[in-house]
């Protein structure tokens, strides 16, 4: 005789008493119905706020939601007047040593009675906005540049000539 006859033969006894005692414990058919339509009554079922939303509603909250995403990106685009733009004008020069970076507005720099070329020396920081790369190495260092001022002493235009 194996282990599994043996416990089968020692249980078996008290299995065989069980299945007795849960034939008597026999219930009715509708006990479980009526205990599970009780309970609903007790505690209703809890609806999510998004199916509480007939169809008309949802329609309105989209139409709603789009109207807020277009107000949301014309709020955050930044405006600008036609020849002010975020970006550089940037112009070729007619002598094709380079190219100069507006640093103010067109319509100012055209205005200007009687701009002049100044010689500089720019730090390398300073040229990081108009897309100058900079690393650890060369962030002290500064760039020879040609600067359009105009007669206030205000920088118009830039031009890198070089970048060492």
């Amino acid at each position: 005789m194996n282990d599994e006859d043996m416990n089968n033969s020692i249980l078996a006894s008290p299995l065989a008493a069980l299945r007795g005692e849960m034939a008597k414990l026999d219930t009715h058919r509708c006990v479980e119905k009526e205990l599970m339509q009780a309970f609903a009554k007790q505690f209703p079922p809890r609806r999510r706020w998004y199916q509480r939303l007939d169809t008309p509603q949802w329609g309105i909250a989209g139409s709603l939601a789009s109207i807020a995403l277009v107000v949301l990106v014309f709020a955050v685009t930044p405006r600008t007047a036609p020849g002010t733009g975020s970006t550089p004008i940037v112009q070729r020069s007619g002598d094709g040593a380079g190219v100069f970076i507006a640093l103010d507005s067109l319509d100012r720099i055209e205005q200007e009675p009687a701009p002049r070329m100044v010689q500089a020396q720019v730090p390398r920081t300073a040229l990081s906005s108009l897309g100058v790369a900079i690393t650890p190495e060369n962030a002290g260092d500064s760039v020879k540049a040609e600067m359009l001022v105009g007669a206030n002493g205000q920088p118009l235009a830039l031009r890198l000539t070089s970048l060492n």
